[in-house]
């Protein structure tokens, strides 16, 4: 029998390029948005400052994380600013 649970209108559409590279770029080091959002302020004052040391971590979750990474940048925005 088949499925006629879907139609073509309500298939979702398939995966872009971007969103397969997303979901498959690799993550490590791992740090969870809590953890970055914890080291964010420490992040965006060092980068603004030209002293921030290499955090691998975070660069790698800020590369892979949209909403932490357009965090990270408005509040480097709003530092610079000052």
């Amino acid at each position: 029998m088949k499925d006629t649970s879907q139609t073509p209108q309500s298939r979702p559409s398939p995966l872009t390029g971007p969103a397969v590279d997303a979901l498959l770029r690799d993550t490590t080091p791992w740090l969870s948005c809590e953890d970055c959002f914890e080291r964010m302020d420490a992040y965006a004052d060092g980068v603004v400052r030209g002293t921030h040391p290499p955090d691998d971590a975070m660069a790698t979750h800020l590369s892979a994380c949209p909403a932490c990474a357009e965090e990270a940048d408005s509040l480097i925005e709003l530092l610079r600013a000052e």
